[in-house]
């Protein structure tokens, strides 16, 4: 009887221990993962972060924003949530900061966000966004060095694109990521892109450090921000102004 309580006991302990020790396995991969997002995105906890939030361009106020844009400032809040930095939203327009002193988020194109017109001249001189033609609603093209990438709805892969790019000034600093699509839903897809593959963007770009690439989101209006594919590596082209 003794033996049997003893044993009973035995396997008892044994399961506490094996339980226990799961546990603090799986807090420890879930520290060292949360620590390596917070290193790539340049949010420790408690720390600040700045979301730039556009215009959207056919709106008749310059506060308002599209849906599409509101969705996507929704998916970093709960990013900067989870690394367990405190949001500061703002105004494209009302940003008078340098950049490094606290992670930044920059969302929109140049022709409806101030500050992204500002972060490519200063930082991407190789990228360029040519508006449409007037009267249309077409996106702007994105051009790097002899690359265009042009917004179609039209044939049998309507395509959308958007610049993402991680600009950093020294490692010390801080870094600003740029969102700068032909449309809402592009934008939207980067975000969802960015927050969903940045081990991925890590793994390729490394933790620290300036990188562009132009993602292609496929088909928007039927399948919305959902299916992207990376369209092209710009970061060498990006960072020489173009001749």
């Amino acid at each position: 009887m003794l033996d049997s309580l003893l044993n009973v006991a035995l396997g008892l302990l044994a399961s506490a221990i094996s339980a226990g020790l799961g546990w603090i396995a799986h807090t420890l991969r879930r520290r060292r993962r949360t620590g390596r997002v917070r290193e790539f995105f340049g949010m420790p906890p408690g720390s600040d972060c700045l979301l730039v939030v556009n215009r959207h361009t056919a709106g008749t106020s310059s506060k308002s924003v599209s849906r599409n844009d509101v969705y996507a400032l929704m998916e970093l809040a709960a990013l900067i949530k989870e690394c367990g930095a405190r949001a500061d939203v703002t105004g494209h327009d009302q940003v008078r900061q340098g950049l490094g002193d606290k992670a930044e988020f920059c969302l929109g194109g140049p022709e409806s966000n101030e500050r992204t017109a500002a972060h490519l001249r200063n930082w991407l001189p190789g990228v360029a966004f040519t508006p449409p033609p007037a009267g249309t609603a077409h996106g702007s093209t994105i051009t790097v060095g002899e690359q265009e990438f042009r917004f179609t709805d039209t044939g049998d892969r309507p395509s959308a694109y958007v610049l993402l790019a991680r600009i950093q000034a020294a490692p010390e600093r801080r870094p600003v990521f740029l969102i700068a699509g032909q449309t809402a839903t592009s934008n939207h897809a980067a975000v969802r892109h960015l927050t969903g593959h940045h081990r991925e963007l890590a793994r390729t770009h490394g933790a620290h450090g300036t990188f562009a690439v132009v993602l292609r989101v496929v088909n928007p209006g039927a399948y919305g921000p959902d299916v992207v594919e990376l369209a092209a590596d710009v970061t060498d082209l990006a960072l020489v102004a173009a001749a």
